[in-house]
């Protein structure tokens, strides 16, 4: 959440309802939504931090509203992190710590454990699906999400054949 609000407010002062609003609609109903406490939380934080500089706002009739703008030092730290390449591939997996420990635990068994990830992640892709058909066409952010969410599935489902077949070759 820190790193997307810094690159929002890269482009131009905003108050956190704004930033809200934008997440919304640059990544659509794929993404989690974001919490507006969440967001004035972590507000706060880049502001004491000095990534951030908070300025109220009088507004008649209304309270006042706090617009929010990027420091040099917000500037330096988002330049940072957009140099930075993304985590290594996932090696701690709890999916796979239960595979590898069921044989000993006698209380699960490894082939229901896989036909359950898998009935899951077909799940998953089918709500992906309709996420996708009714995710406006205009948003290819959105659409980009979705396609990606659905190749890593895929590949979780390829990986999770190749676990049964090893299985049943050792059974």
């Amino acid at each position: 959440m820190r790193q997307s609000l810094l690159a929002l407010l890269a482009r131009g002062p905003a108050h956190g309802y704004e930033l809200k609003q934008d997440l919304e609609q640059l990544l659509g109903s794929a993404y989690p939504q974001p919490n507006i406490g969440q967001i004035y939380v972590t507000l706060g934080r880049l502001e004491k931090s000095g990534l951030i500089e908070g300025e109220e706002i009088e507004q008649s009739g209304r309270p006042n509203k706090k617009i929010y703008h990027l420091t040099d030092a917000g500037r330096d730290e988002l330049r940072a992190w957009f140099d930075e390449t993304a985590d290594e591939p996932r090696v701690r997996d709890e999916f796979f710590m239960k595979l590898a420990l069921a044989p000993r635990t006698g209380i699960a068994d490894q082939i229901a454990l896989i036909n359950h990830q898998r009935r899951q992640y077909l799940n998953t892709m089918r709500d992906l699906s309709k996420l996708a058909a009714a995710e406006n066409r205009d948003n290819r952010i959105a659409h980009l999400l979705i396609e990606g969410a659905m190749l890593h599935l895929q590949a979780d489902l390829d990986w999770l054949e190749r676990c049964q077949e090893e299985l049943e070759e050792l059974e």
